[in-house]
């Protein structure tokens, strides 16, 4: 056999080459796919809470965009995420309140959402469909609904991912965001596999009617008069779909036969953390709205959303409204909303008249109050969650308050959770009425909370002195865009 003298040379070389090319030929098919398919794991990117991370949002007329924020209309623009550029991204700002108030303070800081595939069909962020930046309003922790999300996450509840993002606009300093996974396609896929069911975000059109079908009552068998519902619905639905979902509620009507309608055991997890935060924007409070409804083969379960309000600061339709710490803090987990509102609640209340999904729900609390508070969890997250972003906080030039009010903030929320864990530990024991009628009674066997000033949380007042902070930092923008 004759060989070449560089035959030995030659095939090292093919093979080095062929490799190279395999590699490179991976590295480009591995972008190609991180970008198209849904099942590459946006998670460990953006939503890696370990470190915060940084989102420039390139827009041509910032100004244009803040003074038209209330009209949540999609405008293009281009993000750039941790340093990886997506072009023709959907923004507008988002919120109720939140927005209105925005508004009406003649502030900037708006919470946004950034939709992917708002004007490019098919476009995704690592198959990321939708999220959303919360401007932390009415929140000067920084930290309740990331806090309140991991409470849900550790207790079993699908809940959407999280993690901080320093934003720029046009390169120019912003502010501190949660970024938060919009509940929609891929948040669905993530939790539910391919072959998921249906999710809605049900909403009150008025918050002054009665909203029957936002408070999941059954009304009758005509999809027409579950508004709130379908009309909300994240996918497309069929009149199957409708049928089934109204079913479902009729289910629960009835008080009966209830797992064969009600995803019963991680519904009452989820009530075990909502109850804890006191939370009453939300299901159990007069609004009823603030959460996502799922529902596959027929089974509804409860998902959470919005906890910018949580821990006593919200107290819409309560009486007064309620500002009392000794009050809110040792809000009965028996009896979470008033009656009139309870009544109208039949996810929660129609579970609580079985004796065995009742004993469940305190059984959830004793191992959620050992294992998440008692163990030391919850210090240890708050501890590191704050040093991961303080430096951040100090810095943000459109906050709505101080970086001393926020260490004050962070405090409050350390002090306000510990003393809630102790209340339900005590009222789990019977030391502490678990109604609201036993605790008007007894008064006397509240623990004391009087020296909590839940105003420290987020208030009002921020919203009127962060006015020229937030107008200093639009200046910087325009300045540069001019």
């Amino acid at each position: 056999m004759v060989k070449h003298k560089y035959i030995d040379r030659i095939c090292i070389s093919a093979a080095v080459l062929a490799v190279c090319l395999t590699l490179l030929l991976m590295f480009v098919e591995q972008r190609r796919i991180s970008k198209t398919s849904v099942n590459i794991g946006y998670e460990t990117r953006l939503f890696d809470d370990s470190r915060v991370h940084t989102i420039d949002i390139q827009i041509k007329d910032w100004n244009a965009f803040i003074q038209n924020a209330d009209q949540e209309e999609y405008v293009a623009c281009t993000v750039e995420i941790d340093g990886e550029t997506f072009q023709q991204i959907g923004l507008r700002a988002k919120g109720n309140n939140s927005l209105r108030l925005t508004k009406k303070y003649e502030l900037s800081r708006y919470s946004l959402k950034l939709e992917f595939d708002q004007f490019l069909d098919g476009e995704n962020y690592y198959g990321l469909d939708k999220f959303s930046l919360d401007a932390s309003f009415q929140d000067n922790s920084y930290l309740k609904t990331y806090m309140t999300y991991d409470m849900m996450a550790y207790m079993g509840v699908p809940t959407p991912l999280c993690s901080y993002v320093w934003v720029t606009i046009n390169g120019q300093d912003w502010g501190l965001f949660l970024a938060i996974e919009e509940p929609e396609e891929a948040f669905a896929r993530r939790n539910f596999g391919n072959e998921h069911g249906i999710l809605y975000k049900p909403d009150y059109r008025s918050l002054d009617a009665e909203n029957a079908d936002v408070a999941l009552k059954y009304i009758d068998d005509n999809p027409e008069n579950y508004p709130g519902i379908f009309e909300n619905a994240k996918f497309k639905i069929s009149q199957a779909d409708q049928k089934r979902l109204i079913e479902s509620l009729k289910t629960l009507s009835t008080g009966e036969n209830l797992e064969t309608a009600i995803n019963v055991d991680e519904v009452l997890r989820y009530f075990t953390v909502q109850v804890f935060v006191m939370n009453w924007d939300s299901y159990l409070g007069r609004t009823g709205h603030n959460y996502f409804l799922y529902e596959k083969d027929g089974v509804l379960s409860i998902l959470p959303w919005d906890y910018n309000l949580a821990f006593g600061t919200y107290a819409l339709g309560m009486t007064d409204p309620i500002t009392d710490p000794n009050v809110l803090i040792n809000y009965p987990i028996n009896t979470p909303a008033e009656g009139q509102y309870m009544l109208n609640r039949p996810l929660y209340h129609h579970l609580m008249k079985h004796d065995a999904y009742f004993s469940r729900y305190h059984a959830y609390f004793d191992d959620y109050l050992s294992e998440y508070f008692e163990n030391g969890r919850f210090e240890d997250t708050l501890c590191r969650m704050e040093n991961l972003i303080s430096s951040y906080v100090r810095k943000d030039p459109t906050a709505f308050c101080s970086f001393e009010d926020h260490q004050l903030a962070v405090d409050t929320l350390e002090q306000v959770c510990l003393l809630r864990a102790q209340s339900i530990r005590k009222q789990l024991r019977g030391e502490i009425p678990a109604t609201i009628k036993g605790q008007q009674e007894r008064p006397e066997k509240k623990l004391d909370a009087s020296h909590i000033d839940l105003e420290s949380l987020g208030d009002f007042d921020d919203l009127k002195n962060a006015k020229l902070k937030q107008d200093n930092a639009l200046d910087k923008i325009l300045s540069k865009e001019s």
